[in-house]
């Protein structure tokens, strides 16, 4: 959905859930400028059973002057009734009738969407879909500094400081914002009331801890998702806790916040774990954090009793504790530097020739600059030299090579190269900040060496460090492949099960 489409209304008006947090009344302030600017009658509400009074959101209304107008009912059908940080139907949303229903949101999907929709489950918060709403528009021009100040706001309040940020669109955002640096100052020591901080105490004295393992789980009352993270950071330092996973159990679900000093334990892989086929989870390596849906739950766990019974097996804490061994019980992992796999129970594969995309660095980031290749699959610092090749391969994964290495293993190629992905992969030049998409720049090349390994199926979930990063791994699940060089059995990697069937066969 473009946000230009929604120009043709007469009359909207913008409705965030109720009991609204800050990426709501934001973003639902973002989308007011946006529709005032064009000259358009707009209204923002929110409704509920209660009006704001948490001390940083009424200091933050008050500050950016957001008109936002408590209801309870609505005397007239808008011709646009555009939900901000919410679904029309869910249980924290008052319906009102509309001519018309339109939704943006970044939350999984619960309800049946409306035609006119903008969902982007995979963003950390609905601040960041409305910029690059904005942006797809070209109208970033708006962006004044009380709007930058929201956007910027919205997504560090819905991300945990920025902790459970794992989208590059969101660190896109980020980096483009021209801020009230003072404001968000103020707004982030205003965070934590008397009441929130007896919480987090009694939330520490409930601490369980699982020595074989070196993992604490914590329960918290209800609170501000940053209380959880907070905790977190407080109960990590202790000298005998690699992991820390701290949840408040709330009307729609389980909020959650994870805290990790292990390098075997990525905290934002071990939030995507907890939150499968429930939730949504992720972040940084270090600091995480997600969100368990009630809906969802009971669909994987029929017998789910929602009022927490430590005696019933499929209470939300006992589900909790349940992934969490599973996690830490049923992984496998590797040092490729130190181990030895016995390859004469493993398949013999070869992977053809394959078209990939190449970008000459020097051309656009000069040689002897730091630049910053940021993917889905986070940011890379790498140095330009004169001979800085990079390749780009069918997932958007960019890996900077030397000029001499790219004539050995790859040859120029006259097709068109083309990638179906969900961000363009940038180059951003360290020092002034200026970020060129890859995809537009990027030339056809094939790999001209056939790749020959030894293969097999995962049979649980493996953590491999390979010999030549000792400090992160990759991981693969049930079905993916764990592949060895035939050249050198310490050269291991894992792939996904679907790319594998893609770009290998068997010997």
């Amino acid at each position: 959905m473009k946000l230009s489409a929604l120009l043709n209304f007469k009359s909207i008006v913008i409705q965030c859930h109720d009991n609204p947090d800050a990426d709501a009344i934001c973003s639902g302030y973002v989308l007011y400028r946006y529709f005032l600017a064009h000259n358009k009658k707009v209204r923002f509400i929110y409704s509920g059973n209660f009006k704001i009074s948490k001390s940083n959101l009424v200091y933050l209304i008050k500050e950016l002057k957001i008109p936002i107008e408590f209801v309870t009912t609505l005397k007239n059908k808008p011709d646009l009734l555009l939900l901000t940080d919410c679904q029309y139907g869910e249980g924290n949303v008052r319906k009102f009738p509309a001519k018309e229903v339109a939704i943006i949101d970044h939350h999984q999907v619960y309800v049946n969407l409306p035609k006119l929709n903008e969902v982007r489950s995979n963003l950390g918060s609905c601040c960041s879909v409305i910029w690059n709403l904005l942006k797809i528009e070209n109208d970033e021009d708006i962006v004044d500094k009380n709007i930058a100040t929201a956007l910027y706001y919205g997504l560090y309040s819905d991300t945990n400081a920025f902790s459970e940020m794992s989208h590059p669109l969101d660190r896109d955002m980020v980096e483009s914002l021209d801020y009230d640096k003072n404001l968000i100052q103020k707004l982030k020591n205003m965070n934590l009331t008397l009441r929130e901080a007896k919480i987090a105490g009694v939330a520490m004295l409930g601490l369980e801890y699982h020595a074989e393992n070196r993992y604490a789980i914590l329960r918290s009352d209800p609170c501000d998702p940053n209380i959880l993270g907070l905790i977190g950071d407080f109960i990590v330092a202790v000298d005998n806790i690699d992991v820390c996973l701290v949840y408040s159990i709330l009307s729609f679900g389980v909020k959650f916040s994870i805290r990790s000093c292990s390098n075997e334990t990525k905290a934002d892989e071990l939030a995507t774990f907890l939150a499968q086929k429930i939730g949504s989870g992720g972040g940084h390596t270090e600091k995480a954090g997600g969100i368990l849906k009630n809906e969802l739950i009971i669909k994987q766990y029929p017998d789910y009793i929602e009022i927490d019974d430590d005696s019933a097996k499929h209470s939300i804490s006992n589900i909790i504790r349940e992934r969490m061994a599973d996690y830490f019980e049923n992984a496998e992992i590797i040092y490729a530097s130190n181990a030895t796999l016995d390859v004469s129970h493993m398949s013999k594969y070869e992977r053809s020739s394959i078209t990939l995309g190449y970008v000459e660095a020097s051309d656009s980031i000069p040689a002897g600059n730091m630049a910053i290749i940021r993917t889905l699959d986070g940011d890379n610092n790498v140095e330009i030299k004169d001979n800085t090749i990079l390749i780009i391969d069918m997932t958007g994964n960019v890996k900077a090579i030397s000029l001499e290495k790219f004539n050995n293993s790859f040859k120029k190629s006259r097709k068109k190269f083309k990638l179906n992905i969900d961000y363009s992969p940038v180059i951003k030049n360290a020092d002034t900040g200026k970020s060129i998409s890859l995809l537009p720049i990027a030339k056809s090349c094939e790999s001209t060496n056939d790749i020959r390994i030894y293969a097999k199926k995962l049979t649980k979930t493996t953590k491999l460090f390979s010999y030549w990063d000792l400090d992160r791994y990759m991981v693969g699940q049930k079905g993916d492949y764990l592949c060895v060089s035939q050249d050198d059995l310490h050269d291991m990697f894992i792939v996904e099960k679907n790319l594998f069937k893609k770009t290998y066969k068997a010997v």
